[in-house]
């Protein structure tokens, strides 16, 4: 995805939501992402994501994240979201929130 997202946040209560999502996706962690335009995903969370800066089309600076989900059971089955796509989260096993 680059340094180029489709959405950018400033707003600090945005930021914020960025950031408490980001503590309910731990590495390794099991999930079922509830997406916002109501479709879910589930996987197995590859490393955990980082808010960054990216720019939008029109060039502004702000804030954003994508998370990467894997398959085990599927080779080379991947997915790739942005954090604000990401409604609600399910954990599917036993990973504390917010653990490595």
């Amino acid at each position: 995805m680059g340094r180029l997202a489709s959405k950018v946040y400033t707003d600090q209560g945005d930021i914020q939501r960025l950031r408490a999502l980001i503590s309910q996706l731990p590495a390794k962690g099991h999930v079922v992402l509830m997406l916002r335009d109501g479709s879910a995903c589930d996987g197995v969370v590859e490393t955990q994501p980082a808010v960054q800066v990216f720019r939008d089309a029109q060039q502004r600076e702000g804030i954003n994240g994508e998370v990467t989900l894997r398959r085990p059971d599927v080779p080379g089955w991947e997915r790739r979201l942005w954090l604000d796509q990401i409604a609600h989260v399910e954990h599917l096993d036993s990973f504390l929130v917010g653990e490595d």
